[in-house]
C-alpha cells in the first residue's frame, strides 16, 4: 500500500511516498529556516505563505521522485493537528484538493503519533507496545503506545516544553534561530557543572514537567553576569542547560517505565536529536537492560515520510476523513 503524505504543520513544507508504513519510496523537504533566521524565530504568517509558495512543487517532486503517478497511491495523508493554524490549513487543504480530484481516501493524521512512528522507518522490527518520550519545541510528553492507534498520556508540560526552553535560552545566550540546534553544537564541549541550575518539577504529578523555571534562571544567570561585568562562558552555561533539561525528561521516563512495567523505550520529536539526550538515555537503557529506539537524525525533525508511516495503521483502523476535515492548532494525541 502506498500512501502520499503531506506535512505543514510549523515550517517545513514536506511531502513523501510510503509504502506499508516502513518503507520511504521519497521524501522532499523545503524549509524555511532561512528566512525566519532574521526574527529569530518561526513567523506564522510569513510560514503559511511559503507553505503555499511550495507545496505544489513539493508534493510533485515527492511523486516524481517515488517514480509513481496518482493511479498508484492508495490514500492521501496529511497532517492536521496540532501546529501553526494557518500552516497546518495550507496542507490539509491542498490534501483535500488532491483526495477530492482523485478520488483517493484521505487520511488525517496526528503530528506527534507521526513522530512515534519515524520509528517505524528507523527500525523495521519496532512494534507497540512501548514508552515513548516525545520531545519537541511545542511538545514534551510521556506516551504508554499500548497499539499503532491507541496512546495513553504518562506525563507532559505544565508550562514550556523542552525545546522551547532550549531555544529560548540559547535566544537569551545569543544564539541564532534554530536555538536548540545551535545551542547542542555549541555546547558539545562545555561543562555542564560550572553553572548550577534548578531541576523543576510538579508537586502531585511525578510524571509531568515544567521548563519556565529553568528557562528563567538561566535568562536571569545571563542579565546578573552582565550587571556585574561578568562573561558569560555560552559553551558551559548552553551545556549546564541541556544537561538540566535531559535530566527532568530522562528520569521522569524512567520512573514512568517502572511503575508501568515497560521495558522498551523510544524517543521521538525534534529533541531527540539533541545529543545529549540521546547518550543519557542509552546509558540509563544499557544499564537497566531496557530496548531502545530512537530515529535516524534525518527522521527527528518535522517530515512527511513520518506523517506516511502513521497514515498507513490509521488508514487501517479505518481512521479516514471526508472534505468536511478541518485542522486544529491543539489536540491531545490520545484523542
Amino acid at each position: 500500500m502506498k500512501i502520499l503524505a503531506i506535512e505543514s504543520s510549523c515550517d517545513e513544507t514536506a511531502a513523501a511516498v510510503v509504502e506499508n508504513g516502513r518503507k520511504v519510496l521519497s521524501s522532499v523537504i523545503a524549509s524555511q529556516v532561512s528566512e525566519h533566521i532574521v526574527y529569530g524565530g518561526v513567523v506564522p504568517e510569513i510560514a503559511s505563505r511559503m507553505h503555499a509558495q511550495a507545496i505544489s512543487g513539493v508534493v510533485s517532486k515527492a511523486m516524481s521522485d517515488a517514480g509513481v503517478g496518482y493511479s498508484d497511491i492508495d490514500a492521501i495523508a496529511v497532517t492536521y493537528a496540532p501546529g501553526l493554524i494557518g500552516a497546518l490549513l495550507v496542507g490539509v487543504n491542498f490534501a483535500k484538493g488532491l483526495a477530492y480530484s482523485t478520488g483517493l481516501p484521505l487520511v488525517p493524521v496526528h503530528h506527534l503519533r507521526s513522530h512515534i512512528a519515524a520509528n517505524y522507518i528507523s527500525h523495521a522490527e519496532l512494534e507497540p507496545p512501548f514508552l515513548c518520550l516525545v520531545v519537541s519545541g511545542g511538545h514534551s510528553h510521556i506516551v504508554a503506545v499500548k497499539d499503532y492507534t491507541d496512546f495513553s498520556i504518562i506525563g507532559r508540560t505544565r508550562d514550556d516544553a523542552a525545546g522551547e526552553c532550549m531555544d529560548k535560552a540559547a535566544r537569551a545566550m545569543g544564539l541564532p534561530y534554530p536555538g536548540g540546534v545551535n545551542l547542542d553544537r555549541i555546547s558539545a564541549d562545555g561543562d555542564s557543572s560550572v553553572y548550577k541550575l534548578p531541576h523543576p518539577h510538579v508537586d502531585g504529578s511525578e510524571y509531568d514537567f515544567s521548563f519556565s523555571g529553568l528557562k528563567t534562571a538561566v535568562v536571569n544567570i545571563i542579565h546578573n553576569s552582565k550587571q556585574k561585568g561578568i562573561e558569560v562562558s555560552v559553551p558551559d552555561l548552553g551545556a549546564s542547560c541541556i544537561e538540566t533539561v535531559a535530566d527532568c525528561l530522562v528520569k521522569n521516563t524512567v520512573k514512568a517505565a517502572e511503575n508501568y512495567g515497560f521495558d522498551k523505550i523510544v524517543l521521538a520529536g525534534g529533541v531527540s536529536a539533541n545529543s545529549r539526550l540521546r547518550k543519557r538515555m542509552a546509558a540509563v537503557c544499557e544499564e537497566r537492560n531496557w530496548q531502545l529506539y530512537m530515529p535516524e537524525l534525518s527522521l527527528c525533525g518535522d517530515n512527511a515520510a513520518m506523517v506516511g508511516a502513521q497514515a498507513y495503521y490509521e488508514f487501517q483502523k479505518g481512521n479516514v476523513a471526508g472534505l468536511e476535515l478541518n485542522a486544529f492548532a491543539t489536540m491531545p494525541i490520545d484523542e
